[in-house]
């Protein structure tokens, strides 16, 4: 069983972390966070433990920590231009990809367009039925263009041929673009909710748990709210021999 969370913390990451540790996460993937390494809280240093960290400013990047044993290792692709992408193995052996999309300075290919385009070059790494995507995609399908091939709707079905898909349309049976429970509250407006935080998963993994944390707890520490699921290994699936 892991216990995998996701969530945009607004920055100051360094002053919100015992609230987020609170839940028990194994996994914990953070955007705009501080990079512990180079932050001058000694407590946040202590706590980051295991972990990876990238982006362009030390104040707000994307981490991906982990706690009861858990082993971390990055992997060496080449991501650039692309923003920001952290490949990891998991135990030697999962791979994970965490993300924070952004607009990586593409008139073209911004935010889920990142995605699209890091699955053109790096589709294989995801190929494990132990992988993850899990992060803040900054997407939902119901912003498709319609004359545009890399819409979510077609990342989404990209993922799927590569054998990931999303653990919280699953567990609460609901259809891309037609979420019932917000990650993301624009200005931290509660009229202006969305879904674009996201955990997908191939199929080593059962969803057992999949929780959205409530307004009325977070938004005074970030218009995201965590998005957390439990998940059980499937024994049932077979790993083929390489």
């Amino acid at each position: 069983m892991i216990k995998v969370l996701t969530w945009n913390c607004n920055g100051a990451f360094r002053k919100k972390w015992s609230t987020i540790a609170d839940l028990g996460a194994d996994l914990l993937i953070i955007q705009e966070c501080e990079d512990p390494s180079m932050s001058s809280d000694r407590a946040y240093q202590e706590w980051a433990g295991v972990h990876h960290w990238t982006g362009l400013n030390k104040s707000r990047g994307l981490g991906v920590f982990a706690r009861n044993g858990l082993m971390l290792n990055r992997v060496p692709i080449f991501l650039d231009p692309l923003e920001l992408f952290l490949p990891l193995l998991i135990d030697d052996k999962w791979p994970l990809l965490a993300t924070w999309t952004k607009q990586a300075n593409s008139p073209t290919f911004g935010y889920i367009g990142q995605v699209w385009k890091f699955l053109q070059s790096n589709r294989e790494f995801l190929r494990h039925p132990g992988a993850m995507l899990v992060g803040d995609l900054n997407s939902n399908a119901k912003w498709d263009v319609w004359d545009r091939w890399w819409n979510h709707t077609d990342v989404v079905n990209d993922l799927a041929d590569t054998g990931l898909r999303s653990v919280y349309h699953e567990h609460f049976w609901e259809a891309q673009g037609q979420e019932q429970k917000p990650t993301f509250y624009m200005q931290r407006k509660l009229n202006k909710p969305h879904h674009i935080d996201y955990v997908f998963c191939g199929s080593l993994w059962t969803a057992r748990d999949v929780e959205i944390g409530s307004p009325e707890d977070w938004l005074q520490l970030s218009d995201h709210m965590p998005l957390i699921a439990t998940l059980e290994l499937n024994s049932k699936v077979v790993i083929a021999a390489a």
